[in-house]
C-alpha cells in the first residue's frame, strides 16, 4: 500500500493493472485485412504488431481510460490505492530527460521507417522490373517453344499428307488390281464349262469310239489347269481383300493422325499468336494444376512415325501383292492358252484320224456292196447250174428205167449200162458239189451281210464323233476367251 504523497515515480513504476475488456474495439479494422493477411489467435500478453506499447502504458496510468477498476470488479477498499489530488502528481508522471529520449527515440524510429519504407520502395521498383523482364523472358520462351512444337506439328502433318496420298495411290492401285483378277477369274468360267461340256458330249460317242483317247485326257488335264488357275486366283483374291482392309486401316490411323495433327496445329498457332493485348485472354483459376497430358515428346513422335512406318510397311506389301497378282495373270493365262491350244491339236489329230477311218470305211463299205452284189450274182448262176443238171439226170434216170423192163436174158450189163449208172452217179456228183458250193456262196453272202452291216454301223459311229468333235466340241470351243480377257484387262 503506498503512502499519500508518494511520488510520481513511484507510481509510475508500478501501474494499476487493467481488465482485458478495456482493450477498444477492432472489428471494424479486421474486416479490412479480412482475407489479406491470415488469422491467428494471439498468446496472452501478446501486443498486435501495429498496436504499441505506449497506448497501454497511458491507459493504464490513466484513471479515466480505465473505467473498468479493481472496485468495479469485487475488489474490497483496502487492497485499492488511495486517490492522489496533488495537480503535480497527476500530470508531471515523466521527466524532461524522458521526454527528450522519447522525442530522439521517435525520431530515429522515423528515420528508420523512412529508410525501411525508401529500400522498401527501390526494391520493389527493381523486382518489378526484374519481374517483368523475367516475365517476358518466360513469355517470349513460351513463344519460342510454341513456335517450335507448330513446326514440329507442320513437319509430321507434311509427312502424313505425303504417306497418305501415296498410300490412298496404292490402295486404289490395289483395288484396280483386285477388279482385274475379278474378272480374270470370272472369265476362268466360260473356259471351264466348254471344257466340261466337250467331256459331256464326247460321253456320247457310241460302240468303239467310246475310247479314252489323248484328246479325252487333254480335256481332263485342261479342267484341272483350270480349276488350279481357278483356285490360285481365288487365294490371291483373299489376300487382295485382306491386304485392302489393313491399307484402310493404316488409312484410318494416318487420317485420325493427321486430323489430331491439324486440330494441335491450330490451337498451338492460335496460341503462339496470343499477346498480352489479344482479345480473348482471361483467367482460369487452377489451370496449371491439370495435367491432362498423355504424351512426352518422344512418345508422341513415336507416335506418328510408328504410323507412318506401318503405312510404308503396308504399303511395300500392298505392293509385291499387286506384283504377284500381275505375274498370277500372266502365268495362269499362258498355262489355259498352252492347254487350250494342246486340246485343241489333239481334236484335230483326232478328228483327221476319224475322219481317215470313216472314209477307209466308206472305201471297204463300198467293195463289200459290191463284192456281196457278185456273190449274189454267183449264188444264182450256181441255183441256175443246178437247176441245168435236172434234165440231164432226168434222162438218164428215164433211160435206165427204160432198160429195166427189157425182156430176160436182155437184161445184159452192157457197156450202155455202165455208162447210164456213172452218167447219174456223175450228175449226183456234180448237183452235190454246186449245193455245196451254193451253201458256202450263201455264207460268203451272210458274212459279207454281216460286214456290211458292221461297216455301216461303225460309219455311223465315225459319223457321230466328228459331228460331235468336229462341230459341237470344236464349235463351242471358238469362244475361249483372248489373252487380254484372262489376265483382266477387258
Amino acid at each position: 500500500m503506498e503512502l499519500v504523497g508518494s511520488t510520481l515515480m513511484a507510481t509510475c513504476a508500478h501501474p494499476r493493472s487493467t481488465s482485458a475488456n478495456f482493450l477498444p474495439a477492432i472489428s471494424a479494422m479486421a474486416s479490412s485485412y479480412k482475407n489479406r493477411f491470415p488469422h491467428y489467435a494471439l498468446p496472452q500478453g501478446l501486443s498486435l504488431p501495429w498496436r504499441s506499447d505506449a497506448y497501454y502504458k497511458t491507459a493504464s496510468m490513466t484513471p479515466t481510460l480505465a473505467p473498468y477498476s479493481k472496485s468495479s470488479q469485487g475488489l474490497t477498499p483496502s487492497k485499492m490505492l488511495p486517490f492522489v489530488s496533488n495537480r503535480t502528481t497527476l500530470f508531471t508522471r515523466y521527466a524532461p530527460d524522458d521526454w527528450y529520449r522519447s522525442n530522439l527515440t521517435n525520431y530515429k524510429e522515423s528515420e528508420t521507417s523512412r529508410h525501411s519504407a525508401e529500400r522498401l520502395r527501390v526494391d520493389t521498383s527493381r523486382m518489378i522490373q526484374d519481374k517483368d523482364q523475367q516475365m517476358k523472358k518466360t513469355q517470349a520462351e513460351s513463344t519460342k517453344n510454341l513456335g517450335e512444337r507448330v513446326n514440329d506439328i507442320e513437319f509430321w502433318k507434311s509427312e502424313l499428307r505425303h504417306e497418305l496420298d501415296v498410300m490412298i495411290g496404292e490402295t486404289n492401285a490395289l483395288t484396280d488390281m483386285k477388279k482385274r483378277l475379278e474378272r480374270a477369274l470370272t472369265e476362268t468360267e466360260g473356259p471351264l464349262q466348254v471344257a466340261q461340256e466337250c467331256l459331256l458330249h464326247r460321253e456320247k460317242r457310241m460302240g468303239i469310239d467310246l475310247v479314252h483317247d489323248d484328246v479325252e485326257k487333254q480335256l481332263l488335264t485342261e479342267v484341272d489347269v483350270i480349276r488350279s488357275c481357278q483356285e490360285r486366283m481365288q487365294r490371291y483374291l483373299d489376300k487382295a481383300i485382306a491386304q485392302l482392309a489393313s491399307n484402310r486401316a493404316a488409312q484410318h490411323e494416318l487420317e485420325k493422325d493427321l486430323a489430331d495433327k491439324q486440330a494441335a496445329h491450330r490451337i498451338d498457332d492460335k496460341c503462339h499468336h496470343l499477346r498480352n493485348t489479344s482479345d480473348g485472354i482471361s483467367y482460369y483459376r487452377g489451370v496449371e494444376r491439370v495435367d491432362a497430358t498423355i504424351s512426352v515428346p518422344e512418345s508422341w513422335a513415336k507416335f506418328t512415325d510408328d504410323n507412318i512406318l506401318r503405312s510404308q510397311s503396308e504399303r511395300a506389301a500392298s505392293s509385291k501383292l499387286r506384283g504377284d497378282i500381275e505375274n498370277l495373270l500372266v502365268v495362269t493365262a499362258n498355262e489355259m492358252w498352252n492347254q487350250f491350244n494342246r486340246v485343241n491339236v489333239a481334236f484335230t489329230n483326232r478328228i483327221v484320224e476319224t475322219a481317215d477311218a470313216k472314209n477307209k470305211i466308206q472305201t471297204h463299205l463300198a467293195k463289200t456292196l459290191q463284192e456281196i452284189f457278185q456273190t449274189e450274182m454267183s449264188i444264182e448262176t450256181i441255183r441256175k447250174a443246178i437247176r441245168d443238171k435236172a434234165p440231164p439226170l432226168k434222162v438218164a434216170h428215164t433211160r435206165l428205167d427204160e432198160r429195166t423192163r427189157r425182156p430176160n436174158v436182155e437184161l445184159c450189163r452192157d457197156s450202155a449200162q455202165i455208162r447210164l449208172v456213172n452218167e447219174v452217179h456223175e450228175i449226183d456228183d456234180t448237183i452235190q458239189s454246186l449245193q455245196q458250193r451254193l451253201r458256202d456262196a450263201e455264207d460268203t453272202l451272210q458274212m459279207l451281210v454281216h460286214t456290211k452291216s458292221t461297216l455301216e454301223h461303225d460309219l455311223a459311229v465315225k459319223a457321230n464323233s466328228l459331228f460331235i468333235d468336229q462341230e459341237k466340241c470344236m464349235g463351242m470351243r471358238k469362244t475361249f476367251p483372248n489373252a487380254l480377257r484372262l489376265v483382266g484387262y477387258v
